[in-house]
């Protein structure tokens, strides 16, 4: 798979690992999310209990993260005190890595591979589950879009870290 030419990807092997804080799966669609301290990431579809999975096979979407300090800054924007991660309806919650520098990167979680991709843009149900102003609190901080490229266990407390150039193929460019 080609990589887009991008000059910051060089930076992106000097990210501070990270940690993972938080997982949930939706069984159903539209449903609530529920919280699980390790679940099986499957390659190329999403998080095992989780109903995308099925239909989102190929899919840039299979799994959707968000950073703790992106939901800070959306308890900012809202005022509210305490927004817990599955009224935002990403699965994986990370902190201390600066998510935005991982899009377009492949980064481990336990024992999986992923692959950041598109921001995850929030959806109008934010406007019933955080009030008014709640879409255009998660703009930008509604988190990344990932694909699952090797599958394995994820487990709270798992490290997130970019992968090692020599490990990236041609992620890298050292020109």
């Amino acid at each position: 798979m080609k990589k887009r030419n991008n000059p910051l990807d060089r930076f992106a092997r000097d990210l501070s690992p990270g940690v993972l804080e938080w997982i949930g799966v939706r069984p159903e669609r539209r449903g609530q999310l529920l919280e699980v301290d390790q679940v099986v990431a499957i390659e190329g579809a999403g998080l095992k209990g989780d109903h995308r999975t099925a239909k989102a096979n190929g899919s840039a979407r299979q799994v959707t993260v968000i950073s703790r300090e992106f939901i800070e800054q959306i308890m900012h924007f809202t005022g509210i005190a305490d927004i817990h991660p599955g009224v935002l309806r990403r699965n994986l919650v990370v902190s201390g890595i600066n998510l935005n520098a991982l899009r377009h990167q492949r980064f481990e979680i336990g024992d999986a591979l992923l692959e950041a991709g598109a921001l995850c843009h929030p959806c109008s149900r934010m406007e019933t589950a955080l009030g008014k102003g709640g879409v255009a609190a998660m703009i930008g901080h509604g988190g990344l879009c990932c694909k699952i490229l090797r599958g394995g266990l994820i487990a709270r407390g798992d490290t997130v870290s970019v992968r090692h150039e020599s490990d990236n193929l041609d992620l890298f460019d050292t020109e």
